[in-house]
């Protein structure tokens, strides 16, 4: 025979569990991002720099029926995504690339179906809000499941792959800044504040949700009774934890020091455990968003 028969059973893997949540988060948050830029950021033309920011810019400076933002918005991405792909190859990460083509096709779509010739309110703070707090979380969502929107994103991948330069993301917060400046221009410096002000608003908000999505707990537990903390921890929690000896600097009397890392959720059950099991226990209890290893993320 020329070849080998193909092994039974040998076909495309099924989707795991995890895929799938990964997936629907990613889309969730694509969905999130695409109702607060045009819903809320076209209608008011805040400029808080981006590719959306700059498709604003330029569906003004290019007044052309057919050429509107979320257009422009689309033709920038795909640009971009074609740009990507020729200087990253297999490097560019699929769901950057994935993101940015559903992002720039349900804007398009939105802008179809749901056309916004004015804003929802004549309250330009209570939209800015909105325009800074949805793309913020749908923002977050996507990082913490190593995807972006792609646009400047891109960009900066191609920065840090060819050049020497130290801070990009200083680099791009320049650019979003001077894209946000030019409103007071173009829009008036009314709009160009408000577009300078959602600008910082997003820096911190973004660091701030995904800082909350990824919030657990860490625990120092100096404790006379080990085991049973222990057994809890492995059998209750379906943790592992780390156990180290210590002494008392007043009393020289031997403990033994529990640490462990776990969700909120299990936090609790497990500062009032350890109260039941040792009620002398000494607990220190302290706030991390960034645990790699298994069972939180991997690097």
């Amino acid at each position: 025979m020329d070849g080998e028969s193909p092994k039974q059973g040998a076909g495309p893997k099924l989707p795991t569990r995890e895929n799938l949540k990964q997936f629907l988060i990613v889309n969730g948050g694509i969905f999130l991002l695409s109702l607060g830029v045009y819903f809320f950021k076209f209608p008011n033309n805040f400029t808080t720099g981006g590719v959306s920011g700059l498709s604003i810019i330029l569906g003004r400076l290019i007044p052309t029926p057919w050429l509107s933002p979320a257009t422009m918005m689309w033709i920038i991405n795909m640009a971009l995504l074609v740009v990507g792909f020729i200087f990253l190859g297999r490097g560019f990460g699929f769901w950057t690339a994935y993101s940015s083509l559903m992002f720039s096709a349900e804007t398009w779509l939105m802008e179809k179906f749901f056309p916004m010739e004015t804003p929802f309110t004549d309250q330009p703070l209570l939209e800015l809000c909105f325009a800074i707090m949805l793309p913020a979380v749908g923002s977050a969502l996507l990082f913490n499941n190593n995807a972006s929107s792609g646009g400047t994103d891109i960009v900066a991948m191609i920065l840090k792959k060819y050049t020497s330069l130290d801070d990009i993301g200083k680099a791009l917060f320049v650019s979003d800044g001077l894209i946000a400046v030019s409103a007071c221009w173009i829009f008036g410096m009314k709009t160009g504040l408000f577009s300078l002000l959602g600008l910082f608003m997003k820096a911190f908000v973004v660091d701030s949700v995904i800082e909350s999505i990824n919030l657990c707990k860490f625990f120092a537990i100096v404790t006379s009774k080990p085991k049973e903390i222990c057994d809890y921890i492995i059998e209750d929690l379906n943790r592992s934890s780390t156990v180290i000896d210590a002494m008392g600097a007043y009393s020289h009397e031997g403990r033994k020091v529990v640490l462990i890392a776990c969700r909120r959720g299990e936090a609790v059950h497990l500062r009032q455990r350890c109260k039941q099991v040792d009620p002398q226990c000494f607990m220190f209890i302290t706030n991390t968003s960034e645990i790699i290893g298994k069972g939180f993320r991997s690097v």
